[in-house]
């Protein structure tokens, strides 16, 4: 295993609370039963391994039932990073259109219960998928694991969001433009974690080639195989999760990220590590961009190796971002500081990607 990427074991399940986490547990069964039928007594709080972000966590109940709360976490934090109101919402709405997700239980936005902001929501069982070569999976089911993922994501991007009350969830047009402006700010502002030569080129470059919008849905912005619940025994999505990046914009953008899962440097998380998916099992890339095409009425995705420069970019931002919460003691995960390793090759794997764009590959 590279030293850039994390085992399975170590990023799954859950563990004790880890230390500058913990919060008092009495306040939050309180709060909690004012809002489930028949909760009372006391919580068993365990701390999910993974995350990098919003400090995630499972809560037990005495009669057995399992909830998963979500909280910002401590320490100064970028504004509009951490909007844990804004993932209870879009979860919220898309769960009351079919859409599947966790349901809903209730959000906080009262420090004086456990210290930050925070919601909770029921716990899907199933089974989550850390590897994208899907090594878990039996090799006749992994091609349809692959194409429910794919039909999600359509699903996802054909959604009404006006008719489901988030007309107002992101900012009009120009998606990827302000997306890139984000991320560049957060990664010159934040002195802590240093600069990278591939990433100042990145800065200038995604700017300056950025195609047109290609339309306008519901993004989740971080829709990988890990980020979703399959069936515990059928290979087919039965929920959705971390939807800390969602917003409105450009649904290509947001397909691009999934997709770049092929092109990952091998060794770091998130990858199709096979160089012949289709011996595996998997579809190869061209044949699942296919799938997406059909599924939302596309002839073809001319600009998709940008948007995968752009979305590596954003993800070695936000790795970087990671790097600087570490050194100032506030980094979520447990394993920021293996996470951190992936940074300086990330970046170089945007920049190869920003010059196969240049050369019209």
């Amino acid at each position: 295993m590279s030293e850039g990427m994390v085992s399975s074991d170590a990023v799954s399940g859950t563990g004790a609370v880890r230390s500058g986490h913990a919060f008092d547990e009495r306040r939050l069964a309180e709060w909690l039963a004012e809002r489930v039928p028949g909760l009372g007594g006391a919580l068993r709080v365990e701390q999910f391994k993974g995350g990098q972000s919003n400090p995630t966590f499972k809560l037990i109940a005495q009669d057995g039932r399992a909830f998963v709360m979500r909280r910002k976490p401590v320490g100064t934090l970028h504004a509009s990073a951490h909007a844990v109101d804004r993932e209870y919402r879009v979860l919220t709405a898309l769960g009351g259109d079919g859409f599947p997700v966790p349901r809903t239980i209730g959000l906080c936005t009262d420090d004086a219960v456990i210290g930050s902001w925070f919601y909770v929501m029921e716990m899907v069982e199933g089974r989550i998928f850390w590897d994208s070569d899907l090594p878990e999976v039996p090799r006749e089911e992994r091609a349809a694991c692959f194409d429910s993922m794919n039909a999600t994501m359509a699903r996802l991007h054909a959604a009404d969001f006006a008719a489901i009350g988030l007309g107002d969830y992101g900012k009009p047009g120009n998606y990827v433009e302000r997306q890139v402006a984000r991320f560049s700010r957060q990664y010159l502002a934040d002195a802590d974690a240093g600069r990278f030569e591939a990433m100042d080129r990145l800065i200038e470059w995604l700017p300056a080639n950025m195609p047109p919008e290609q339309g306008r849905s519901i993004v989740h912005g971080d829709f990988k195989p890990d980020n979703m619940v399959f069936h515990p025994t059928e290979p087919r999505v039965i929920a959705v999760l971390d939807w800390e990046l969602s917003t409105l914009g450009d649904p290509v953008a947001d397909f691009a990220y999934n997709v770049m899962m092929y092109r990952m440097p091998p060794g770091l998380a998130n990858a199709v590590i096979s160089p012949d998916p289709v011996s595996r099992g998997l579809p190869g890339e061209a044949d699942y961009v296919a799938a997406y095409c059909r599924r939302t009425g596309r002839e073809s995705l001319p600009h998709l190796t940008y948007y995968i420069a752009f979305n590596m970019f954003r993800l070695a931002a936000i790795v970087h971002g990671i790097h600087g919460r570490m050194l100032r003691g506030n980094a979520s995960s447990a394993h920021a500081h293996v996470a951190i390793k992936r940074l300086a090759p990330l970046a170089e794997a945007a920049w190869e990607q920003a010059q196969r764009a240049q050369r019209g590959e």
